[in-house]
């Protein structure tokens, strides 16, 4: 009897270990051919450094593949048509993939289940991105979570649904589809002239090894301390796996199983642990917020907040995303994302709060931007942790926090080292002026070669100024609506 095609269809799940899609199409036992399909027409096609990301990731799941007999097929335009003509193409009798949450995607998805159904294929859809499917949590009234501690406390109750997959064997007969390097570089994904991410090798591994290599790191290092040394910039005290995640290199269910694994083998306190895992946790409200509040990723989860008065210029919003504020914290923070198409967490709250309180404008501008230049941007996350820190989103309370960059920085960067690293203009400021250059005396800015204005410049709005500012347009969407109010200075 012949046998019959299988396809597995790679989206944000590349990775061989733990992909339910993949070990369903292999437990078949038909001959299985991978796809990957580059849609740069939808909402959340990988920006200009994902693309980066993305490149190395899909040469790494060819060879893994390759390894176990399976061929990856690459191709470019709308993913609906792409699969269809490459199940023509194969002859596949079933499809297989793992699971996604954005709107349009999942209209995608239950369109060509449906075609391939009418067409007598087999369609077979898994859960592989979450620890819990967003409609599996909900409260005791049976709606969806809008506060992420009671979300937390309900997911850690529960834990996850599924158990991990094993990665497939090696074959008696590895694949090695000739044409697969001409595809990828058909995709043209990597940047040239200039090569603007010429840096990211050096802080990046985007494939399953490197995935693993960071995360036995961290749980070998730094999650020893990761409550006290998570907010800290200048030092590596957080895991790094956000664009493995993100991109599905590595399953948060794997994560999730080694962190306890560590607990259990006694390399690591409790509190430290599920402090991180609560980190996982925020990842996983983000997309149950994304499946249940469809508009999340354009429209406010608060809807009062359709009337704040955001503000257009240009001019501040490029000073913003070229670091130029004048601001060293957030200046430092939009360095590196330029140099490592990442930031550290806490630096995004404070560079996203400076961009939307002190400067009051829109999170959707920020948040776009971020998408393009972030290796580990996150259809859910981004949307999601931009509206909290906008105060329009979910758990946004409250919702008027103005993070203070000045005393952020003094706080968690109490030496300066990671402004000096990013900002090299003012490094030779002493540590009590590094946060802030405008209020040191002439001889200290002579002394270390900083001209204001020329050399860095002064910062673009007064702080105080347009603290103030901002508060009274809060005061505006308050006056409509029944937020609770009381100034806080973060």
């Amino acid at each position: 009897m012949t046998k019959t095609v299988s396809l597995v269809w790679f989206r944000r799940d590349l990775r061989l270990s733990d992909n339910p899609a993949l070990a369903a199409a292999l437990r078949g036992g038909d001959p299985v051919i991978g796809l990957y399909i580059l849609d740069d027409q939808t909402l959340f096609a990988p920006g200009g450094a994902q693309k980066w990301f993305l490149h190395h990731a899909l040469n790494s799941l060819a060879a893994g593949l390759g390894r176990t007999g399976v061929p990856l097929l690459l191709r470019r335009g709308r993913e609906a048509a792409c699969l269809i003509a490459t199940v023509r193409e194969i002859g596949a009798a079933r499809v297989y993939w793992n699971r996604r949450y954005a709107p349009a995607e999942i209209e995608t998805d239950r369109a060509i289940k449906g075609a391939l159904t009418g067409a007598a294929i087999e369609a077979q859809s898994f859960s592989a991105s979450l620890l819990r499917e967003p409609w599996e949590i909900a409260t005791k009234a049976g709606g969806p979570y809008r506060v992420f501690t009671p979300f937390w406390n309900a997911l850690r109750m529960l834990g996850p649904a599924r158990t991990e997959c094993a990665a497939p064997a090696p074959a008696q007969q590895p694949s090695e589809p000739a044409d697969f390097t001409v595809e990828l570089q058909n995709l043209d994904l990597l940047p040239r002239n200039p090569d603007w991410a010429a840096a990211f090798g050096g802080e990046w591994r985007p494939s399953e090894a490197g995935a693993a290599a960071a995360l036995a790191a961290f749980l070998d290092g730094p999650l020893s301390t990761y409550a006290a040394d998570r907010d800290r910039p200048d030092r590596r005290g957080t895991s790094r796996l956000s664009p493995h995640l993100a991109l599905g290199v590595i399953s948060p269910l794997t994560v999730w199983n080694s962190t306890l694994a560590a607990v259990e083998g006694g390399a690591m306190t409790v509190s430290n642990a599920e402090k991180f895992l609560s980190e996982l946790a925020w990842r996983e409200f983000a997309y149950h917020l994304f499946y249940h509040f469809p508009t999340m990723a354009s429209a406010p989860l608060r809807p009062e907040f359709e009337r704040f008065p955001w503000r257009e210029d240009p001019a501040a919003f490029d000073a913003w995303a070229h670091g130029r504020t004048g601001v060293p914290i957030v200046d430092a923070g939009m360095r590196e994302l330029w140099r490592a198409g990442y930031m550290h967490n806490r630096v995004r709250m404070i560079a996203a709060s400076f961009l939307t309180k002190n400067l009051l404008i829109d999170w959707r501008k920020g948040e776009r931007w971020f998408w393009d230049t972030l290796v580990d941007a996150d259809p859910a996350n981004n949307s999601a942790s931009w509206q909290w820190v906008a105060g329009c989103g979910a758990d946004a309370a409250p919702y008027f926090r103005i993070f203070n960059p000045v005393s952020q920085g003094e706080k968690f960067d109490p030496n300066g080292d990671y402004v000096r690293a990013n900002v090299a203009e003012i490094a030779a400021l002493p540590n009590e002026f590094i946060h802030a250059p405008w209020t040191a005396p002439q001889a200290v800015l002579d002394r270390a070669g900083v001209r204001l204005g020329e050399v860095y410049p002064r910062p673009i709005v007064d702080l105080r100024q347009s603290r103030e500012r901002a508060l009274a347009a809060y005061d505006s969407v308050r006056s409509r609506s029944s937020l609770e109010t009381g100034p806080v200075n973060a």
